[in-house]
């Protein structure tokens, strides 16, 4: 089969659709022929060599994808050959076909088209196992969400206002929180113009939010935290603003707020806490509404994978509003 491989770590370019060997099918899996994947920021920093794969796990990108079952392993049951599906992956999404252990499936959603269901396990399982179950985000609270205009974004905006929640969220452009009003934002926030942490005191009447999704790290903890309400919930998704950074125990203790770091990729598979777990989760609680389109996928462009490269340098200069997919084949 042929597959997005990594001739060594640096930039867009050293990407290659290359002839690589069949996926085996073990115990508890599937072979998924693939239709499509995502690009993902954390295929980025492992192109770049920042992220290995978690042992066992291919070392191919692509942590999400859509496609039809071929094969089904020992001990898999409720999926056949011919099942159309999307699922959450630990890797090998960029290739013409990828082994999935059954608890990470889930049924191609009605209504939305094969390839578009691509776009959606890392998302929904990212945002309703951090913003959901971890943070515990309820109705009425003030939710905020940084980079709303990006494929994560994008869900948690509409997950939170379909949750009751208040939506604040930032982006850099008057395009991009254009469509992030649309999805349901409350308060769009341009990055670029304003400080972020005076809006939420003004919105807020210097309450703060109670819940913030961050995917910048370093760079935003202090006014992540200077934002949060008495009893906040920051969640720590992501490193583009830098790993290490100076947090004011302080003025945590003083809000009673937590702060909280988390990664999907290296969950296990299956056990407490496991990608299984957060699969059917997010398969009970998000799947119907996303099959009677309350919740919809946001894609930005579709790209053969032969042009992988491509597509990590649209996101790369964050030029894109949801997700970018590749398309199986050249």
């Amino acid at each position: 089969m042929r597959a997005v491989t990594v001739t060594e770590p640096g930039g867009p370019d050293v990407l290659a659709w290359a002839e690589v060997p069949d996926p085996v099918c073990g115990p508890d899996e599937v072979i998924v022929d693939v239709a499509a994947t995502a690009v993902n920021r954390a295929d980025l920093l492992q192109r770049q060599g920042f992220y290995p794969p978690p042992p066992g796990a291919s070392d191919i990108l692509g942590l999400e994808c859509s496609g039809m079952i071929s094969e089904v392993g020992e001990g898999v049951t409720g999926w056949s050959v011919g099942d159309e599906v999307c699922a959450l992956l630990a890797g090998g999404g960029y290739a013409e076909r990828v082994a999935v252990p059954a608890g990470q499936l889930l049924p191609r959603p009605s209504g939305v088209e094969l390839a578009t269901a691509a776009a959606l396990p890392e998302v929904t399982c990212t945002v309703w196992s951090n913003v959901f179950l971890l943070a515990g985000l309820r109705r009425g609270e003030n939710f905020l969400v940084h980079g709303g205009s990006s494929g994560i974004g994008t869900m948690a905006i509409q997950l939170a206002a379909r949750a009751g929640a208040r939506v604040f969220t930032t982006a850099g452009t008057a395009a991009k929180l254009a469509v992030c009003r649309e999805l349901g934002a409350d308060v769009a926030i341009n990055y670029r113009d304003e400080d972020f942490v005076e809006r939420v005191a003004e919105e807020t009447g210097g309450a703060g939010v109670d819940v913030v999704l961050d995917n910048m790290g370093a760079k935003y903890l202090g006014r992540n935290v200077e934002a949060l309400a008495t009893g906040g919930r920051l969640v720590s998704i992501g490193m583009q603003g830098g790993t290490k950074g100076e947090l004011d125990l302080g003025k945590l203790m003083r809000k009673r707020a937590s702060v909280h770091a988390t990664t999907l990729r290296s969950r296990p598979a299956t056990g407490p806490g496991g990608k299984a777990e957060i699969v059917a989760v997010v398969r009970h609680d998000v799947w119907p509404d996303v099959e009677r389109g309350a919740i919809r996928p946001i894609v930005d462009r579709r790209l053969p994978m032969a042009r992988a490269a491509e597509a990590h340098a649209v996101v790369e200069a964050s030029e894109h509003i949801g997700k970018v997919l590749l398309l199986s084949g050249d």
